[in-house]
Parts: C-alpha cells; structure tokens; sequence
C-alpha cells in the first residue's frame, strides 16, 4: 500500500516529512539490497541467482506508487542499463499500480475543486478506471452528458520524487561500477526534468492541445479534448475517447495490424519531424485502438521538445548512413552534444545507429525487427556496450547527451509494439516521404510558433 500518513489535525509539512521518512526506509533497503548483491557478485565471485533476485526487488517496489515505478520502467527500455533479469521485472511495475481509495479520491477532489466539487459531474465512478505511477484516472459524466476522464494525482508527489531521485542515484553509482561503459549523469538530469514536468498537469494540458494542434491533420489519430475549467495543477480532465488495448489486435489480419501500426507511427513521427517534439512515453497503456482501426493518443506528461538542429541531426545521420559518410556522421553526433569521440568509439556508435535506422534504410515491406521474448535491441545493445567497455579503459566512458534518454525509449518502445503488431510496412518510403523538402530554418519557425501558441518553450 502507498505510503501516506495524515492526522485529522496533521501539518503538512509534518505530513510531508513522514511520508519521506518512511519512503526513504522502503526504497532505500531495496536498492541497498541490490547493490550488495551485484557488487558481491562482481568482485567477491558470490553467485547469485539473478531471476529470483529480480523477482524480489520487484516485489518490494511494486506497491510504492510513485516515480519509482516511472524510474524502473524508463530503466527497463534503455538497453543495457540493467541486467536483462532486472530490465523484465521492472517493466512490470507500472501496469500493476493499485489504485487509491474512495475516501483519499474524495478528499483529493475536494482540495482541487472545492467543498462542492461533486455537484460539478452527473455521475463520478468511485473505482479508478486506471492507475499508474503519479496518479489515477475516474471516468464520469458532466451534466451536458459528455463521458470524461478525471487524472488526479497522487498525494505528496514532490516528497516522491526527491526520495526516489535519490535512490536513482545510488542505482546509477552501482551501475557506474558494474559497467563503466556508458557515463549516466546526463541520464540522472533528464529524468530528473521530466519527473518534475509531470507533476504539473497544467503543462500537460498544453501538451494534449499541442498535440491536437500538430495532429489536426491525421484523421487517423485522436486527442483527448482538456476540459479546462475542470483541470487544475494536479487534476486534469479530458474528454473520455472509447478505445480497445493494441494487443487485441496481435492476431488479426494483417491488412488490420499494418493499418493500427502506420497510424501509430505517423502519431509518434509526425510531431517529431515537423515539430521537434516527441511523445516520450510509449507503453502499451497510452494509446487504444477504434473500431475504424484510428488510434486514441493519451497522457502527455512526458513530452520532449528538441531544437530543430537535434531533429536535423537525426536525419543527417541517416544520410550518413546510407551514403557511407563518415564525416557526416560525426557531424550528427556532434549536433546531438556526444563530445570528443574516437575513430573506434564512432564506428561503434555507427553499429547501434545502423540497428535503429535499419527498418528505414531497406526500401521494401519489412517487420520492424525481432525481439524474441526479450527487450527490443538488447542483443545489439550488449554487442555495442561490450566494445564501448573496451575501448572506456584506453579512453573513458561515453558521455551519452541527456536527450536521447527519451529519444532511444520512444523508437525502442513504439518498434516493441509494431512488434507485438508483427506489422510489414515499407519504413524505407514511410519514412523519407516524411522527411522529404525538411530544413532546419522552416521548422525552427514553424516549432516556434506552434509553441508560442500554447506558452510552451524548447528543451534547448
């Protein structure tokens, strides 16, 4: 159960401060546990059985809502971040959130809309719809008869996630020891950023009604309308849109999965190449499919703007792969902020890169790629990090720049479910069709007005 202490005379700050006490304690004996037991088997030689292991830490964390469960699904979608036994246990932790009681929805809702707040819905359903890492979702109806859906978020979120930030560190310090291949501050700071941008619902708001604005062309994707005068920094609601779960589909024909899948992608990838902004939370539960086989896109906490010259970089390095350009290749990496690479260090970046633009560099109908029962890319991602490891002991670790935390989980996750999907589609000419004409300066102008429009600003 979700630690939450409340007195019917309690402080708040008093309140705040118990529940991070006795947050800490939860959290921080997990991940102590952890990390004894994989530096025990790293220099002591003591054999651990890795599975029961995972199974155990995932037990201990999977009733602490909260950022935490954010934190390890995040983890558990950036290849060789974890062990693979950790990375499969983690991405549970999400989709097994128990939900909040009556009496705390009651007191949330009154502290957001008022002592008369229940006035203000025909009906309101005590029993959370879904729930997640930083809050719950209500299905009701407003008197105008119109479904909707009330996200309300969890109590003392704040308090959460500065105790669970601090157990992300001590992860990473582990991890730093365990793999020295890779360097994780920048890592640290991006999530950091975004667990705290979602805490404010009002921006996420403006997130959905820049989404509907970029997306106002794709008959084929749909975005939630925000009910604004019933939305407030931690309470946000939003017309319901009536949708089945995308794994409904696994088995159905094939001209019915490519059709789910080729509305997914343009929902992810046109915002990005026309826009620089990228959904960054692509698991299973955000986006369910209609009965014309359009797509419902939901939650817009985790949204990433990049500046146009980022997205530009994205694209010349698929040039550069196709052409063989070397030099234009390190000029992508370097748009991106990679630093002082090495000839090897390159060439071996150029082996991850060629996984995740293979799909789009082959111009005839292919899957997205195999996963066989593991994380999509693990297998390549072991290979690259092998050699990075190698290469670290003549030259340092690679400081990977802070964007591609989103960036690497949103392709990683959307390629998950065109998976699931088992979609054939020609990526090759999907993709350039949409890249065709693109300049840096035209889409600096058009990101910018969009975002003016909606009192947004560039994650520059």
């Amino acid at each position: 159960m979700y630690v939450y202490i409340m007195g019917k005379e309690g402080s708040p700050d008093k309140n705040s401060w118990m529940t991070r006490v006795a947050r800490y304690g939860r959290v921080s004996g997990a991940m102590a546990g952890l990390g004894a037991k994989l530096l025990g088997e790293r220099y002591l030689g003591i054999k651990i059985e890795r599975e029961d292991h995972a199974r155990q830490l995932m037990e201990a964390l999977g009733n602490l809502k909260g950022p935490l469960m954010k934190i390890g699904q995040i983890l558990s979608t950036i290849p060789e971040a974890l062990p693979a036994e950790y990375a499969r246990e983690l991405q549970q932790l999400q989709s097994d959130a128990p939900s909040m009681g009556w009496l705390f929805v009651k007191r949330r809702m009154k502290a957001e809309l008022g002592a008369g707040w229940e006035g203000k819905f025909k009906e309101f359903e005590k029993e959370a719809a879904a729930a997640a890492s930083l809050g719950q979702v209500h299905k009701a109806t407003l008197p105008d008869g119109r479904l909707i859906a009330c996200k309300l978020q969890y109590p003392d979120m704040q308090s959460a996630i500065q105790a669970d930030l601090s157990q992300l560190k001590l992860i990473f310090s582990i991890y730093k020891r365990y793999d020295q291949s890779i360097e994780t501050s920048q890592i640290y700071e991006e999530l950091s950023a975004r667990l705290y941008e979602e805490l404010d619902y009002k921006r996420e708001a403006r997130h959905a009604q820049l989404y509907e604005f970029m997306l106002r062309d794709e008959k084929n994707v749909h975005i939630p309308e925000v009910v604004e005068e019933l939305s407030t920094d931690r309470l946000l609601t939003s017309v319901w849109l009536d949708g089945k779960k995308v794994l409904a589909f696994k088995d159905a024909d094939a001209t019915v999965r490519n059709a789910i899948a080729m509305n997914m992608f343009r929902a992810w990838y046109v915002p990005l190449y026309y826009y620089g902004v990228i959904h960054g939370d692509p698991h299973l539960g955000n986006y369910t499919v209609r009965e014309d086989l359009s797509i419902n896109l939901l939650d817009f906490g985790c949204v990433r703007i990049f500046p146009s010259t980022f997205v530009g970089g994205v694209i010349d390095l698929y040039h550069a792969l196709m052409n063989d350009d070397q030099d234009l290749a390190v000029h992508a990496y370097e748009t991106w902020g990679f630093e002082g690479l090495s000839k090897e260090q390159i060439e071996t970046l150029n082996v991850w890169a060629n996984f995740l633009y293979g799909p789009i560099m082959e111009d005839r109908v292919r899957p997205i790629g195999h996963a066989d029962g593991a994380v999509y890319g693990r297998e390549t991602a072991q290979k690259v990090h092998a050699q990075l490891r190698e290469l670290g002991k003549q030259k340092g670790g690679v400081l990977v720049p802070r964007e591609f935390v989103f960036m690497d989980r949103a392709a990683l996750g959307l390629g998950s479910v065109f998976i699931h999907l088992n979609a054939e589609i020609n990526w090759y000419r999907v993709f350039n069709e949409m890249i065709e004409g693109f300049d840096v300066s035209k889409m600096r102008e058009t990101q910018g007005s969009a975002l003016k429009k909606f009192g947004l600003m560039c994650d520059c």
